[in-house]
């Protein structure tokens, strides 16, 4: 009897279970959308293959590219666009003005703005009568064109003297005889060559100095032409560090010609930068080194000291075979001035006489010359890149006379 009992309740159990099943597949029926039809069950998707990154994407079909086509690691530029830059090129290097083509074209500008001075000598000189006041005359002429009061009454007193001997005084004579006089005062004898050539193990050095204003950058670049259509090797040293565009004045008057220039930060030690100059004018083989330095007020003793440095620091190296004052010749006796300060911090080789074409004062020659005892070794006749020649003191004194 309990076993019939168990069977009919197992069989209840079965057949309310069932009855569940049915029931709620009947409501998930009716929760889905109209139109869709149940969903089936399937067999789990098998994981994903390990990509690189969180957003990496499946492979995609490339075509085939060759060898030449394929960018190498680290290449910014694409391979196929690679033919549509086109580099600039490098500017031609200028041919500077030989030497002897630039006096030749020179010469006749120094007589347009000079003869003045020579025009009102021979006119003084060929009046029939010459008194005091004539010679008065003659000597306030020499002193207003910067000849200086002892060149002047030397001059003043050979002039007499040789016109007492004449007697009759042609133009021809007065002209040659003036012509003599004056050639005597420039002094033909000093020697004028620039030392430029190189010496067994270090090239030839060049300081250019001055105060401000007088075209010292300017200057060492268009001597560092002259030095070049003569067939020399520069390097340039941008030692002036105290004008913000010294350095970059400098180097592109050298790239004009080839010349590289050796520059350091601005407010850097000059002396430093002129010593790296030196070194790399070394290394180079260079035949010469130019060094540009900074213009200083002849009165300040803290600037003028440390003008003597930069030379002690070059000498390192070897001997500065030339250290040139630039004056600016308008500034007449003032230059003077000038260069007797400079000659004691530094021994003053040669004078760059500027703006020659500027003045009619050219005795301004004859009397730094004399205050110094050191030649004119270079005139500046204008803005021109070539408008800086070696100084010839025939072609001068020819042009303070005229034709």
């Amino acid at each position: 009897m309990e076993i019939v009992i168990l069977v009919v309740v197992i069989a209840l159990v079965v057949i309310l279970g069932a009855g569940a099943l049915v029931v709620g597949s009947r409501r998930r029926k009716q929760q889905l959308p109209p139109g869709e039809p149940p969903s089936t069950p399937t067999a789990p998707s098998p994981p994903a293959e390990p990509q690189i990154g969180e957003e990496s994407a499946p492979p995609q079909e490339e075509s085939r590219r060759t060898i030449e086509e394929v960018p190498l690691p680290g290449a910014t530029v694409a391979p196929e666009t690679v033919e549509e830059i086109e580099l600039e090129p490098a500017p031609p290097l200028e041919q500077p003005e030989p030497t002897a083509g630039r006096l030749v074209r020179l010469r006749s500008r120094l007589s347009r703005s000079q003869n003045t001075l020579g025009k009102g000598l021979l006119t003084l000189l060929s009046r029939e009568r010459l008194d005091e006041d004539t010679w008065e005359e003659v000597e306030d002429t020499l002193i207003t064109a910067d000849v200086g009061v002892a060149p002047t009454q030397e001059l003043v007193e050979r002039l007499r003297t040789q016109v007492r001997v004449l007697g009759t005084r042609t133009p021809e004579e007065l002209r040659g005889l003036l012509r003599t006089e004056l050639l005597t005062l420039v002094d033909p004898s000093l020697d004028r060559v620039l030392k430029t050539e190189s010496h067994e193990e270090s090239p030839a050095v060049l300081m250019v100095v001055g105060v401000n204003g007088t075209g010292k950058t300017t200057t060492t670049g268009k001597l560092a032409r002259v030095l070049v259509a003569d067939g020399r090797s520069v390097v340039l040293g941008a030692a002036d560090t105290f004008r913000a565009a010294a350095a970059d004045q400098l180097q592109t008057w050298g790239e004009r010609v080839g010349a590289r220039t050796v520059r350091g930060p601005e407010g850097g030690d000059p002396a430093s930068i002129a010593f790296d100059a030196v070194k790399e004018g070394i290394a180079e083989g260079a035949d010469t080194v130019l060094i540009d330095t900074a213009g200083r007020l002849h009165t300040k003793t803290g600037l003028m000291d440390e003008l003597g440095k930069v030379k002690r620091v070059v000498e390192k190296h070897g001997p500065v075979d030339e250290v040139l004052l630039v004056l600016d010749a308008t500034t007449g006796q003032n230059g003077l001035v000038q260069a007797r300060v400079f000659a004691e911090v530094v021994d003053i080789t040669g004078i760059v006489l500027t703006k020659l074409d500027g003045t009619a004062k050219g005795g301004i020659v004859i009397a730094v010359q004399r205050e110094l005892g050191v030649p004119v070794k270079l005139i500046g006749l204008g803005e021109g890149a070539d408008d800086l020649a070696p100084f010839e003191p025939e072609a001068f004194v020819d042009a303070l006379i005229g034709e």
